[in-house]
């Protein structure tokens, strides 16, 4: 008998984890040797606790389904803790090794076909690691008008969540050909998406119910592809350095905490007001990002 295909997927990200986290590591320890306080991407001084509890907390909503994204854009943008050019590449690096944790809780709690668990993670990685190419060499600019839009994006696959506006989806586990096709094509860009900061979950809980499969199944799916893009993206992002170190450190050692205490003690909250808390912050932040962006614009004419 070979190996359980699940087992294989999470010894898979353990091998690239690894990776990561050495990557990392090095990059620190390069800037720590320069002494350098030159830009968000050196600043090596321990995380305040300002920026810990954020990763606390949008990681801790993240793993009971609210998505951590455009919840810490809100709270980056409204405590000024890193400049909008260099958020996407910190959303990213930050939220790594929590997404992790929590694709290793979820894999094993859910059943789903390997082949579609498989395609559609190996699109979504694909999709991030040239997106983040393109993003991390983006100015400020072009970063406010893109994460604006895909943060109105994100509040309104939201607000039809809440409103139950979305397809119920079927029993499938998996699914071949054309449909197969179709979610790898979409999974691609929700991967390159992942880049500029916008969450995959929501999109991704979408395409899944489209495709006729059981929503149940989007959470392996969602949380692997997340998983495995983020490593891949984020070391762009580092290499490039386009990131704020010291608040993607924050967001791990927050964020850690939260999955765990989310995925084995809390288990489930009354979230629905919460939900509509989010929506409000994550509109207002996309239009002041926005309004941000389109002001740079003016200026340079």
């Amino acid at each position: 008998m070979g190996m359980n295909p699940i087992v294989a997927l999470q010894a898979a990200l353990g091998i690239l984890t690894a990776i990561f986290i050495t990557g990392w590591t090095a990059a620190v320890m390069k800037v720590r040797r320069s002494g350098g306080e030159a830009s968000p991407a050196t600043d090596a001084r321990v995380p305040t606790p300002s920026q810990v509890g954020v990763g606390a907390v949008t990681n801790f909503f993240d793993t009971l389904g609210i998505g951590s994204f455009a919840t810490t854009t809100a709270c980056f943008r409204f405590l000024k803790i890193v400049p909008d050019r260099v958020i996407p590449g910190t959303l990213n690096v930050g939220h790594t090794l929590p997404t992790v944790v929590q694709a290793l809780i979820y894999t094993k709690k859910v059943q789903v076909d390997s082949l579609t668990l498989f395609a559609l993670i190996a699109a979504a990685v694909l999709g991030a690691w040239l997106g983040a190419g393109i993003v991390a060499s983006w100015p400020k600019r072009k970063v406010q008008i893109g994460m604006g839009a895909a943060l109105l994006g994100a509040a309104a696959l939201m607000l039809m969540t809440q409103l139950n506006l979305f397809p119920g989806g079927g029993d499938a586990l998996g699914v071949r050909g054309a449909k197969l096709a179709i979610g790898v094509a979409v999974n691609f860009l929700l991967g390159a998406l992942m880049s500029l900061g916008i969450g995959l979950y929501a999109p991704c809980m979408i395409l899944i119910s489209l495709l006729g499969m059981n929503p149940i199944a989007a959470y392996p799916i969602m949380m692997g592809s997340c998983a495995f893009l983020m490593p891949v993206g984020s070391l762009r992002f580092i290499r490039e350095q386009s990131y704020g170190l010291r608040a993607a450190l924050g967001l791990a050692i927050g964020g850690i905490p939260g999955v765990l205490l989310a995925a084995f003690i809390v288990t489930s909250l009354p979230i629905y007001w919460v939900r509509w808390l989010v929506i409000v912050v994550v509109v207002y932040t996309s239009v002041t990002m926005l309004a941000a962006g389109l002001a740079t614009d003016e200026g340079h004419r």
